[in-house]
């Protein structure tokens, strides 16, 4: 019997061509890492860096470094500040996703505010990695780079050990010291790891008896500064000392960041302290920011935590570049950043300890010049 031979429409195969196309760039997009965003074998495009405020050098050089980086490796980039405000930086994302920029790179201002903004990147299959602070409550984050947050919290309660030269955690084993703490923003995902570092290393010393805290704000949530704010550290601090010190003098301060710092000490020379008779207490930090590195080296804020954000920034661009090319990005920590939706592969670099012992660092490692510090 001869089989009989039909005849298709032009347009029905043409349309029958568009689906073998698809259908085949959709196995080859697969073979190539199987990852559900577009991989293609140039470099080009736009990729989007949504920061939070310019009103931090560190930041700026932030936004600078990934902006920098991610040219030298083929791509454009649109680089916005969100100036500390929550509805800004949506309104950011929004437009990038509108312009189809080919990756997000975001350091939030508010970790918990970016669900709805998200969940429209991952409709238009545009990859999304959280900068420096962990984005909360949301599916649609492919990676994490950061510094060990944990780790930056243990360094600066451990330089307030050693400074006041408590040793071991032993009861009635001396002087009692007197400390006040500080944290960071409470919408900011590292502000939980900054403080849980910090009181892993100091909570045996309260139960010692060896360090007290005079106010009696000793939860993360009495002692956090919204937007990580130097005024509203500085107005806290004068508060602190109005109406708890008196004639006594507070001997540490914890701070989890370089402007906070700066307005803490305001508040403290105000009141008396930096003179003969009444030493500056040891006040910690984070960032080695020039102001606060300066401050060190003239003997007024104590401590910082360099973290050295064109290593940061590096990474990020590599991850980045890794996923548009299809391929896995390296990363060292698979269990620990955990963000409500889902844990998070992050690549955590690690943080160091800088006083006035060791602020030639900075200048070795070109981070600042010698004329900067001087």
């Amino acid at each position: 019997m001869r089989t009989r031979t039909r005849t298709r429409h032009p347009a029905a195969l043409a349309a029958l061509s568009l689906l073998l196309v698809t259908a085949l760039a959709g196995c080859g997009q697969e073979a190539r890492g199987g990852s559900r965003y577009k991989a293609d074998a140039e470099k080009g495009g736009t990729i989007g860096l949504a920061l939070p405020t310019k009103a931090s050098e560190r930041w700026i050089a932030d936004g600078e470094n990934m902006a920098k980086q991610f040219r030298q490796a083929g791509y454009e980039t649109d680089l916005q500040y969100g100036d500390d405000k929550v509805e800004n930086q949506i309104a950011q994302i929004e437009n990038m996703i509108t312009k189809g920029r080919r990756l997000l790179v975001i350091a939030a201002i508010d970790g918990a505010a970016l669900t709805e903004v998200l969940q429209r990147a991952h409709d238009a299959g545009i990859p999304v990695i959280s900068y420096d602070r962990l984005i909360m409550g949301t599916e649609h984050v492919d990676y994490y780079a950061s510094f060990d947050n944990e780790r930056v919290g243990e360094l600066e309660a451990r330089y307030i050990v050693e400074r006041l030269k408590l040793g071991a955690p032993t009861k009635n084993a001396g002087k009692t010291y007197d400390i006040e703490l500080f944290a960071g923003s409470p919408d900011d995902n590292n502000t939980r790891y900054f403080w849980n570092g910090a009181m892993k290393v100091l909570q045996p010393y309260f139960d010692s008896g060896r360090l007290r805290v005079r106010s009696g704000q000793t939860r993360m949530n009495q002692a956090t500064t919204l937007r990580w704010d130097g005024g509203t550290a500085q107005k806290r601090m004068d508060d602190l000392i109005s109406k708890n010190y008196g004639e006594e003098s507070v001997d540490a301060v914890l701070s989890p960041y370089d402007g906070i710092s700066i307005g803490i000490i305001s508040a403290l020379k105000s009141a008396g302290y930096g003179t003969a008779g009444r030493p500056l207490p040891v006040v910690t930090g984070q960032d080695a920011e020039l102001a606060s590195v300066k401050s060190i080296i003239r003997g007024e804020q104590t401590q910082t935590v360099f973290k050295d954000t064109r290593k940061l920034a590096a990474r990020a661009v590599a991850m980045g570049d890794a996923v548009l090319d299809g391929r896995k990005p390296e990363v060292n920590n698979v269990k620990d950043y955990h963000n409500g939706k889902k844990t998070v592969p992050s690549y955590l670099l690690d943080p160091v300890s800088i006083d006035r012992s060791n602020t030639d660092l900075l200048v070795r490692e070109g981070y600042f010049t010698a004329e900067q510090l001087s």
